[in-house]
């Protein structure tokens, strides 16, 4: 089964359209893109390394975008030498665009470039409204809320003016 239907999963779920579509191009992306070569390494609980093999491509040949959970990098192949005349050519030169897709609140900390290898650091940053909380539990009656008491104010100031 090459294959796998979704469809049962999306009809009882809302708001779950990214997931559909991220699927969607995993099952569908092509297999035969190999280059640039690179790798991506977990080095914490929240910090990643993606390494991409770029001989022969400097820093303004690249160009790295993150936008809308996708990451896309581009390389401008290098403009070839004139008056040079190559017996065996085995260093790719030619111009790519590679995109990878980003989890929620995955943001890129900074690249660089050094000996032939793109090296760009992400890191999640999950913001402090979505972060567990701990609430203090009180012994006693609840407090009485303080806005009746303001409406009440409010009222009195009204009829004095």
């Amino acid at each position: 089964m090459s294959t796998l239907d979704f469809s049962p999963l999306f009809r009882t779920a809302i708001g779950f359209d990214r997931l559909a579509r991220v699927l969607e191009t995993a099952r569908t992306a092509p297999d035969a893109q190999t280059y640039p070569p690179y790798n991506i390494e977990k080095t914490a609980e929240d910090s990643y390394v993606l390494t991409m093999a770029v001989a022969g491509f400097g820093p303004g040949d690249i160009e790295v975008v993150a936008r809308d959970n996708t990451l896309a990098v581009a390389g401008r192949a290098p403009q070839p030498d004139e008056g040079r005349a190559f017996l065996h050519r085995g260093i790719a030169g030619r111009a790519f665009e590679r995109r990878f897709v980003l989890a929620d609140h995955i943001v890129v900390d900074g690249a660089t470039l050094e000996n032939g290898l793109l090296q760009l650091n992400l890191r999640r940053v999950v913001p402090e409204a979505l972060k567990p909380r701990r609430i203090a539990v009180q012994a006693g009656r609840p407090a009485q809320a303080e806005q009746p008491a303001l409406a009440n104010e409010q009222d009195e100031q009204a009829a004095a003016a």
